[in-house]
């Protein structure tokens, strides 16, 4: 690991360095003995800014051996279902995969574990896998931590693919960091971009700290390279009439398949409308001064067949569930119509909604962020805008019915 290496014979006044942390680090003993203390979060601030000489930052003396990347060919996804029902975000993935393999010239896996999902996996095959790996198990009928990981990891360890894609579901959020902990590998949760490089480095790219940059991230001395993608952020291909590549069924023993977990019971959750399956959303933001005035929100989007969405400080305040929040911290849309009613329009949100087909936005700033996204801007108040168009709407609606 790198460290920091005092030299007290550039140091005349130990008190300096210890002002100059920001941390305490620094610390003085009884004898005037300086030293640093394992609160150093590395800033290397009393490298530039201490006595010359004083502080010496050393880098890891040990280096890793490089990855043979010619070792590691293909891009995997992982297929997430529940009871062989396929979640679209695997399709949306596939896209993704077959788009990066062009590049790379390279084949595209979908994994599949499950039981008695034969039929399924022919259905893969009309979205352009090279290979659907079939790990079919009665262990494997429902999903549980343990044995899923088992099979996971004899999947890479005989296909040694370099890149995975894991959707960032409820079973892809708890599975992918498993598996990338078992691999000693690294792992970027919820991406909205993945480009992959003629050298078969892949860059995950997602916004960071609260979504005031976008970072780059990059795993160039390990494989496989693992990220975690959220449905609606990639495009998902057009299913094809007929069926290319092939299937590949995969056993594993029982006993490599064991759960220490008993389920007792599934209980079958209720049916309930998402935002996340909805045409229209009308979305409230900050602007709106009082709880009371979302039923003229809601009111607009009845009248267009849509659901009433918010954005983070809604939810905090209260005032909305968080099912209905969009953004990197609620849920991904992607409608063909949403309208946005006093949202700024901060990365964090945007990033959950930038795909929708048509984005119309309400604020009185004109420099709000959210119109650098909209297709159609109107600076105004949303309180003189919503009305109208709630009586526009239902003008023409009574119009048409006439």
């Amino acid at each position: 690991m790198p460290e920091l290496i005092l030299h007290p014979e550039h140091i005349e006044d130990p008190q300096v360095l210890v002002d100059l942390c920001p941390f305490g680090a620094m610390e003085l003993d009884s004898q005037g003995n300086l030293s640093i203390s394992p609160a150093c979060k590395m800033c290397r601030l009393c490298v530039r800014k201490g006595p010359k000489g004083a502080v010496e930052f050393r880098e890891d003396a040990v280096k890793k051996p490089a990855v043979d990347k010619s070792a590691w060919k293909g891009i995997a996804v992982y297929v997430d279902h529940v009871d062989g029902n396929i979640h679209p975000v695997t399709y949306e993935l596939i896209g993704k995969a077959r788009e990066m393999a062009e590049v790379i010239h390279q084949p595209v896996y979908a994994l599949f574990l499950g039981h008695n999902i034969d039929r399924q996996a022919h259905e893969l095959l009309h979205y352009g896998a090279d290979q659907v790996i079939v790990y079919d198990e009665p262990e494997l009928a429902r999903f549980a931590i343990e044995p899923y990981t088992s099979a996971f990891e004899d999947f890479i360890h005989s296909y040694q693919p370099g890149s995975i894609l894991v959707g960032a579901t409820t079973v892809g959020r708890q599975l992918a960091p498993r598996v990338a902990a078992r691999m000693h590998t690294g792992l970027t949760a919820d991406c909205t971009i993945l480009e992959m490089a003629e050298e078969t480095d892949l860059s995950q790219i997602r916004p960071a700290f609260g979504g005031n940059i976008m970072a780059h991230i990059k795993t160039p001395n390990n494989r496989p390279q693992m990220a975690t993608v959220r449905y609606k952020i990639m495009n998902a291909p057009e299913r094809m009439p007929g069926e290319t590549g092939e299937i590949v069924n995969r056993h594993m023993p029982s006993g490599k398949l064991v759960s220490r977990v008993e389920v007792l019971d599934i209980v079958e959750k209720p049916k309930e409308e998402s935002i996340e399956n909805a045409d229209v959303l009308v979305v409230a933001g900050r602007g709106v001064k009082k709880p009371e005035d979302l039923q003229m929100l809601q009111e607009l989007a009845d009248l267009l067949d849509g659901q009433l969405a918010c954005t983070r400080p809604l939810v905090e305040a209260g005032v909305m569930d968080a099912k209905t929040q969009i953004g990197l911290s609620g849920r991904t849309v992607r409608p063909k119509l949403i309208i946005t009613c006093g949202v700024s329009g901060a990365v964090q949100f945007t990033a959950g909604m930038n795909h929708s087909d048509q984005i119309f936005a309400i604020n009185t700033d004109p420099e709000a962020p959210i119109f650098k996204t909209a297709n159609y801007c109107l600076v105004g108040d949303l309180y003189e805008v919503v009305p109208e168009l709630i009586q526009r709407i239902e003008a023409r609606k009574g119009a048409a019915h006439v």
